[in-house]
């Protein structure tokens, strides 16, 4: 809305300088109808109030330079506000489940905030290979990467790989092996992971099998007394799992999004590098990484940074390596997972592209 003078005009003279060459200055006369009204006694002028849109039904050359201004003023309110609506909002991920009692959300993000707590009591020093004389890190990636294809093969739940390599590195940091037994102590921890986790637990026998009867019954009973004792009967660990199931929720994820995502994290199970990071952002950068892969370009919403509780440039350095595992994953030594990933029952997920774009900082 502006303000517009009353249509009784008033011609009014107004004088333009024009140079000529001879350095005097001539003026030049032009007569401009302007809107006035007849001057109140105290000097005032008196104003009616129209709408800017019934001008604009007027002839473009009579509209006012204040109407204009005013349009132009307006205009980019608009698409100011325009531009706070469109901001990326928060989103309650949990309101579409408050009827189901298996999702308590009335304790959900406390639940998630002792996870948050207590996950760096579950994590193992990322330089305890060091105190192992006779094993190393190679041995390591091999171990995990054949348990990969083992847990895919009795079709266990992803729950049960993420617990079984959080126990074997628990273990490894407080008890020296050997060589020989490494193979044991993989197999046992997927057996103790297997009786926590699943309903149906595989039997000893069918552990033995799978390693070829490199062991006995009693050496894989043995070994779980041991185990257990050393881990003093503690399971409830906060895995990279448990924080993906939510972090996947907070990014509104479909299939595809969920299956590289997982793809992406169990590369990095393999990787005893990666144990320098804590399993809540490595499920956090898992997800960011598989966006990237997918949208091709970067993708961190604001839901997301509220439920992990990580910026998108807390994730860059972890992304980074983990695009560098996806772009060898084909072609490197150990490709269990990638040949898990290629199947159509996970999506072919291993084909994606690798956001390679992210390694250019």
């Amino acid at each position: 809305m502006v303000q517009q003078c009353p249509k009784e005009s008033e011609e009014v003279i107004v004088t333009t300088l024009v140079p000529n060459p001879s350095g005097v200055r001539d003026c030049d006369q032009e007569i401009k109808k302007l809107s006035s009204s007849t001057v109140n006694p105290s000097g005032l002028v008196d104003c009616e109030i129209i709408d800017v849109e019934d001008s604009e039904d007027e002839d473009s050359d009579a509209v006012p330079m204040y109407v204009k201004h005013t349009e132009a003023m307006l205009d980019e309110i608009d698409r100011m506000e325009e531009d706070e609506e469109s901001e990326d909002p928060i989103m309650d991920i949990d309101t579409s489940c408050i009827k189901d009692q298996l999702s308590v959300v009335e304790y959900i993000d406390d639940i998630y905030a002792h996870y948050r707590k207590t996950e760096n009591q579950s994590c193992v020093s990322p330089s305890y290979m060091a105190q192992q004389p006779d094993i190393n890190e190679k041995m390591r990636a091999i171990l995990i990467d054949w348990l990969i294809e083992v847990h895919y093969k009795f079709e266990l739940m992803d729950e049960t790989l993420f617990l079984t390599i959080n126990l074997i590195d628990r273990f490894l940091e407080r008890q020296v092996v050997v060589r020989k037994k490494l193979q044991l102590v993989g197999v046992t921890a997927m057996l103790l992971a297997c009786k926590y986790e699943e309903v149906s637990v595989p039997i000893v026998e069918d552990f033995v099998l799978i390693s070829d009867k490199a062991y006995t019954r009693k050496d894989v009973l043995d070994m779980e007394k041991s185990m257990v004792n050393k881990l003093q009967f503690n399971f409830s660990v906060p895995t990279s799992y448990v924080f993906m199931r939510r972090f996947l929720k907070a990014a509104q994820s479909d299939k595809k999004l969920e299956l590289l995502s997982f793809f992406l994290i169990e590369l990095c199970l393999v990787e005893y590098e990666m144990l320098k990071f804590p399993p809540s952002l490595l499920a956090a950068a898992a997800i960011y990484t598989a966006q990237c892969s997918l949208l091709r370009f970067k993708q961190w919403s604001k839901t997301s940074e509220w439920y992990t509780n990580y910026s998108e440039d807390e994730l860059q350095e972890c992304s980074r390596l983990m695009v560098t595992f996806h772009q060898k994953a084909e072609t490197g030594r150990l490709t269990g997972v990638h040949r898990k990933y290629s199947t159509w029952k996970f999506g072919n997920a291993a084909k994606a592209e690798p956001a390679e774009f992210l390694l250019n900082p």
